[in-house]
């Protein structure tokens, strides 16, 4: 089952930044889908723990990562921010290039995107929102799957992205796109762990 639209007309990033931001919404193709609820605690941990790995690594290095929300405008060519019909927000976003980023966020294709699944949000992760990754061009979209421990990493190849590589959340899974970044999943999954009494 799919997020929620807004409405069944066409808007743009233009309109979006009008919008009040007590709701949350992601723009793909003009569509504007009802971001779900704040995600467990569980889900949090994780991230943090997948984001601060990420930020370790790549400290004194020009990449950068990012945690949601964190406004990723994904342009088809040049048009102006305003005309913009694609704005996502990644739970993970890691860019390389500096000129990518300002204050409101990321324009163009990050580098590496990290979505960690949620029941209230697989289906529409793992198909529309693919689908906008790669037809902007992210090099690597990794799509965790907590409860079933597995990633299923997803890299560019000539313009598409081709048969994905699924692995459990065990040992050490290194990033393509962005050199020297592992991540430890038995450190991350047991920051997820709740505390020993």
């Amino acid at each position: 089952m799919g997020l929620p639209l807004r409405d069944t007309r066409r808007h743009t990033y233009g309109e979006y930044l009008s919008w009040p931001e007590d709701v949350r919404y992601e723009l793909i193709d003009g569509e504007a889908y009802l971001m779900a609820p704040a995600p467990s605690v569980g889900h949090q941990r994780l991230l943090l723990e997948v984001a601060r790995q990420i930020a370790d690594a790549l400290e004194g290095r020009r990449c950068e990562v990012f945690v949601a929300p964190f406004d990723v405008r994904l342009p088809h060519a040049d048009e102006a921010d305003e005309a913009v019909e694609t704005v996502v927000q990644p739970d993970l976003t890691i860019v390389c290039d500096p000129g990518k980023i300002d204050e409101r966020g990321c324009r163009g294709a990050p580098d590496w995107v990290i979505e960690i699944l949620s029941p209230s949000t697989a289906a529409h992760d793992q198909t529309v929102k693919l689908g906008a990754f790669e037809r902007a061009g992210v090099r690597e979209c990794w799509l965790v799957h907590p409860v079933d421990r597995v990633v299923t990493v997803y890299r560019l190849a000539d313009g598409a992205y081709g048969r994905p590589a699924i692995s459990e959340l065990q040992g050490t899974l290194a990033c393509h796109a962005v050199d020297a970044v592992a991540i430890d999943w038995a450190r991350a999954l047991h920051e997820t762990a709740p505390p020993v009494q």
